[in-house]
């Protein structure tokens, strides 16, 4: 069975639109229909109902799913066999969030290229769901991510622990507690009270975010509303409108460590831990326990566990 066949096959099936599929192919939409053709003469069966709209027939949807893992099988073939031949070249494909991988890929990105410069690095960043997808379907080689991962068939390996620490300007504290600013200051240094905070302006991540996931579950189990003013999806905004005064906030203790924290004015600026189970979490790193692992791979884990 012919390999670019089935790649044809799975986009036309994809777009059920020969003229769209074809232009995605950079091909004539009679040489996809050729090829398609080719190959539903080769297993005997049809695969569309050439309608209008166009539609899969039974066979077309079972082949679906078949040509998806003949493919990603290919590609783990080809991966394996280009680390035998030498190791001087090959792909390596890492998912990472988009807010995570600001911090943690300049640590490891450069280390890993100096010492393979002729491995090609693929990213792929997006949410949970995204990157699950694309793990399960084989885009994903590594993922990086909070343990544990929820897709199946993926083994873990520990990177560090993780906190998620609330951050919480002076300016704040003496705006609501004008007359007991040093009293307040120091209980809360000595143990977060929500209490205390109840009342104090929130900014935070969008719902979507582990960070607010949690945040929001530790506060309704406080019993508190937060009153929330700003909520976004860039977490350097949010950490430089809670610098600037205009709200307190949740932030990864990642974060606040490396050098991205570094470009705001902490003068007046509290860093506390929380103590709740969900805000102390482990950073790792995946991959698919039935695939072949490639050098690349196990390499990229070794300069990980080291920088991280």
């Amino acid at each position: 069975m012919n390999f670019l066949n089935i790649e044809y096959f799975i986009a036309a099936a994809e777009e059920l639109n020969f003229t769209k599929a074809a232009k995605r192919l950079y091909i004539s939409p009679q040489s996809l229909s050729t090829h398609i053709a080719k190959l539903e003469a080769e297993l005997g069966v049809e695969l569309f109902n050439r309608t209008r709209p166009m539609s899969l027939t039974y066979a077309g949807k079972t082949l679906v799913e078949r040509a998806n893992e003949m493919l990603d099988m290919k590609r783990q073939t080809e991966k394996e066999l280009c680390d035998i031949k030498s190791f001087h070249r090959g792909e390596l494909s890492i998912g990472i969030s988009h807010t995570r991988g600001r911090v943690v890929l300049p640590e490891v990105l450069p280390v890993f290229h100096e010492r393979f410069p002729n491995i090609e690095l693929k990213l792929i960043e997006g949410n949970t769901h995204q990157l699950d997808s694309a793990f399960i379907s084989g885009d994903i080689d590594l993922m990086i991510g909070m343990l544990p991962f929820s897709v199946e068939d993926v083994e873990s390996i520990e990177l560090c622990s993780e906190d998620i620490l609330i951050i919480v300007p002076d300016k704040i504290i003496k705006m609501i507690f004008p007359d007991t600013y040093e009293e307040i200051k120091e209980r809360l240094q000595r143990a977060v009270d929500f209490e205390l905070l109840q009342s104090f302006p929130f900014l935070m991540m969008n719902t979507s975010n582990r960070v607010r996931t949690i945040a929001d579950e530790m506060l309704a189990s406080y019993k508190i509303k937060p009153k929330i003013i700003l909520e976004t999806e860039n977490i350097e905004t949010l950490l430089a409108l809670c610098c600037r005064g205009m709200g307190i906030t949740f932030y990864p203790e990642m974060f606040i460590s490396k050098s991205c924290f570094h470009n705001w004015n902490l003068d007046g600026i509290n860093i506390y831990p929380v103590e709740y189970n969900k805000t102390h979490g482990t950073l790792g790193v995946g991959y698919h326990k039935k695939r072949y692992m490639s050098k690349a791979a196990v390499e990229f884990i070794k300069i990980l566990k080291t920088v991280i």
